[in-house]
């Protein structure tokens, strides 16, 4: 495999593994978050495991990636460690890190995690031990920003460029195109095919890393306006070249190839999964799930990009929408986005998962029964609520292992185990 060549990053493709860190195994089996009776997994779909190539799930939800912006030259800290171990200590079935950029110019914000350095990978590595030590599944999102790299992250109140004297690069922003996202971001550089090939690698490149800190599932961010995304659009590429214009084939060829070159860095034996956003949002027509978008992005073009992600080796598509365009028609509430998700799984014949103010576990529980989804994410929700999933078990009446150093707040269970004189495995 090659090296990339730019001097922006330190990369490598070596399969040598010698900074992985072994899980440390607190709880023993059945893990945190599975079913404790064979019978409630077969009653319940977001309680049941899931297994995908050699990876398994103990249920089937999944902490949506969220960037937390706490970086400091793209290190995770003792912040992310406890924010990712809450989860896991609570039972989510598989947890994805927060988009983690494929090389410094890849990054939203100055405090975005980034995986461009093999120096990365010991704290990611004691991240996904932390998660392996409860039974849950650690998953990682690579990323790059694109025309929408070099801003202020949300705690400043508003999202504008980063100047170099506050740790920005506004002078080396790329895109497809130079068409600015909007108002306050930068003007972005067209990219060229040297250019292209560099982010390939660097997506490779990070992949390996990931695999290297002990990652189990690799999911590529493709939505939400940013690099891949960008491309994917005719609403923000308008190259007149192979990659690029009024034909979708040249649209997708550049994420294509990057999800390809992952695939063939990425353990055969590891799930690959891609988020897409299915629609622009920008017709509001009612006609067509998400609106039609004959010129830019919509469901359909959405669709044929996850069929080809299918052959490339994808196991599974994360289903979003929205972010490539600021102009956007759409009425967010609960469960909007699972259409989008539906439509994909049955047209493309893929797995998909569903997200979007999914808050409710009875409605989860029915979007996996409706055959709508086969994951459920949640995002915001797990921030108000980490202990989301006992909730669920409580509410569909199906009882699911706790942490043991947590069993005394599970008073039922707790008193069953003294009185049975049994130790809780």
């Amino acid at each position: 495999m090659s090296t990339a060549t730019t001097t922006t990053t330190t990369t490598t493709t070596t399969r040598e593994n010698p900074t992985q860190l072994p899980p440390q195994v607190i709880n023993s089996k059945p893990a945190v978050g599975a079913t404790l009776a064979q019978e409630d997994a077969q009653a319940s779909k977001l309680l049941s495991p899931s297994t995908i190539r050699s990876v398994t799930l103990n249920n089937r939800i999944v902490v949506s990636p969220m960037c937390m912006y706490s970086s400091q030259d793209g290190f995770f800290n003792d912040f992310h460690v406890a924010h990712y171990g809450q989860f896991a200590i609570k039972g989510a079935g598989m947890i994805i890190i927060e988009a983690t950029a494929v090389e410094p110019r890849g990054r939203i914000t100055p405090e975005d995690a980034g995986l461009w350095s093999d120096d990365h990978i010991p704290q990611l590595a004691k991240i996904v031990s932390l998660i392996k030590s409860q039974g849950s599944v650690p998953a990682i999102q690579i990323a790059h920003a694109g025309r929408r790299a070099s801003v202020y992250s949300p705690f400043h109140g508003a999202e504008c460029l980063v100047p170099e004297e506050f740790g920005g690069w506004p002078a080396d922003i790329f895109g497809p195109t130079g068409e600015q996202y909007s108002e306050g971001y930068g003007i972005p550089k067209q990219m060229t095919e040297q250019d292209m090939e560099q982010v390939i690698q660097h997506f490779a490149d990070a992949a390996v890393r990931a695999d290297k800190a002990g990652v189990e599932v690799l999911e590529i961010h493709s939505a939400h306006g940013f690099l891949l995304h960008s491309f994917l659009s005719g609403n923000s590429n308008q190259r007149t070249d192979r990659f690029g214009g009024d034909s979708l084939e040249n649209r997708l060829r550049f994420p294509l190839a990057v999800v390809e070159r992952v695939r063939a860095a990425w353990p055969a034996h590891k799930p690959l999964w891609v988020r897409l956003s299915a629609s622009d949002h920008k017709s509001n027509d009612g006609t067509l799930v998400g609106g039609e978008d004959a010129d830019g992005w919509d469901i359909r073009h959405a669709t044929v990009y996850a069929k080809k992600l299918k052959e490339i080796g994808v196991d599974v598509i994360d289903v979003s929408s929205g972010g490539n365009v600021s102009q956007a028609y759409y009425s967010a509430g609960p469960l909007y986005q699972v259409p989008f998700s539906e439509y994909i799984k049955k047209e493309a014949d893929i797995a998909t998962g569903a997200v979007g103010i999914i808050t409710e576990p009875k409605d989860a529980e029915d979007v996996l029964q409706n055959g709508q989804a086969d994951y459920i994410l949640i995002a915001r929700e797990l921030l108000r609520d980490s202990g989301w999933v006992n909730r669920a078990s409580k509410e569909l009446q199906i009882e699911v292992k706790w942490p043991k150093q947590y069993l005394r707040a599970n008073r039922e269970r707790y008193l069953m185990t003294v009185s049975a004189n049994k130790k809780y495995e």
